[in-house]
């Protein structure tokens, strides 16, 4: 069940802040008295904080990771998932209403990892939270277990960052930008005030195509689709050079996934928070005013890390994971998950997730 908390006013990192805060959560379990066994999972780029069935009839991101007699046992553990700030799923973001009783839109701030990070302490606080057993999360979720560990390294026990990086890099923040411009130049987006009007959903639905493409492999694409035509439609034709409003065009199988899963995200997700969101990711850099990667890393030394990539990677690769654990305090190895999927193996690949976490957080 999604719950929130009010945890008032924020100063931000960029400078000025927002005059109130909600960030919502869902939890599974029960707090120790001593708030030490509680579990904090962070979501991905799109996703939400409904990571486990719980007493609901919709299935979690990570199921049969989390849950009753699971890798991380909710009749042992207190599992949190916050919404990051920015969100549209109950945290406060651009589709919020401001104090003036209208959406905030284009007034929206500027907000960061780091920022998220701090309103999720307020949370944390609020629920009893003294220190987290772990924090966990993969691709952007990653991105914010690492500047929790950083951030508030007496909280934080352990740390697993799957699929994630010490920062965003040139190649990250350039598809990043080409799926914000592909929302702002939506002849609907009107620059971020669209809430009493049509929504900008062909340039979401575009941003969603550009990123779906990084988040699998070559391979994968490859043995799934191949060059094959979509059921029904014929690719090879002057068709091809319509307007889709006209009387559509013949689609490759691959382009009819990427329409499906553009559709997917239009029916559920807020343009104005995708902008958001992807501007805090693309500015993500945990060594950002502490000195280079592995002095700012050094604070963690009391924490254990959990560092793992996805073999098949094309958006957070490898050779990123390996950069940041050899910057980390101690010897941290980076494991590997075996997937030809690509990024989107961290959502995929449960199992292996969860024998990873399993030899390392969740060993009694």
């Amino acid at each position: 069940m999604l719950r929130s908390v009010n945890i008032g006013a924020l100063a931000l990192e960029a400078g000025g802040g927002l005059p109130s805060v909600t960030v919502a959560y869902e939890c599974w379990g029960t707090l120790d008295e001593d708030g030490s066994n509680a579990v904090l999972i962070q979501h991905a780029l799109t996703g939400s904080t409904h990571v486990s069935r719980g007493d609901s009839e919709e299935d979690g991101w990570w199921e049969g990771l989390v849950g009753p007699g699971e890798v991380i046992d909710t009749d042992r553990y207190f599992v949190v998932a916050a919404n990051m700030l920015g969100g549209c799923y109950g945290t406060t973001g651009p589709s919020s209403i401001a104090e003036d009783g209208a959406p905030y839109g284009s007034r929206f701030p500027f907000v960061t990892i780091r920022d998220s990070v701090h309103a999720e302490a307020r949370l944390a606080d609020a629920l009893g939270v003294t220190s987290w057993h772990a924090v966990i999360g993969g691709s952007m979720g990653g991105a914010r277990a690492l500047e929790w560990a950083v951030t508030y390294p007496e909280r934080v026990r352990r740390c697993a960052v799957v699929a994630a990086c010490a920062a965003s890099t040139a190649e990250q923040i350039a598809f990043a930008q080409a799926q914000v411009l592909a929302i702002r130049q939506d002849p609907h987006f009107a620059g971020g005030d669209y809430y009493d009007g049509a929504a900008p959903t062909l340039g979401l639905g575009l941003a969603r195509r550009i990123a779906h493409i990084t988040y699998r492999s070559e391979a994968e694409m490859g043995a799934r689709f191949g060059r094959f035509a979509q059921p029904g439609e014929d690719p090879l034709g002057h068709a091809r050079l319509r307007p889709a409003a006209v009387g559509g065009a013949g689609r490759y199988q691959v382009e009819g996934y990427l329409d499906h899963q553009a559709q997917k995200l239009v029916t559920r997700f807020d343009a104005n928070s995708y902008v958001a969101i992807t501007e805090a990711l693309m500015s993500h850099d945990v060594a950002r005013g502490r000195g280079t990667l592995p002095e700012a890393l050094a604070r963690t030394e009391g924490v254990e890390f959990l560092v793992a990539a996805v073999n098949s990677d094309r958006l957070y690769f490898p050779a990123q994971s390996d950069e940041l654990a050899e910057a980390l305090p101690g010897r941290v190895v980076v494991r590997r998950i075996d997937s030809a999927i690509g990024h989107d193996g961290f959502l995929t690949e449960v199992a292996a997730v969860g024998d990873l976490l399993r030899e390392s957080f969740f060993t009694d």
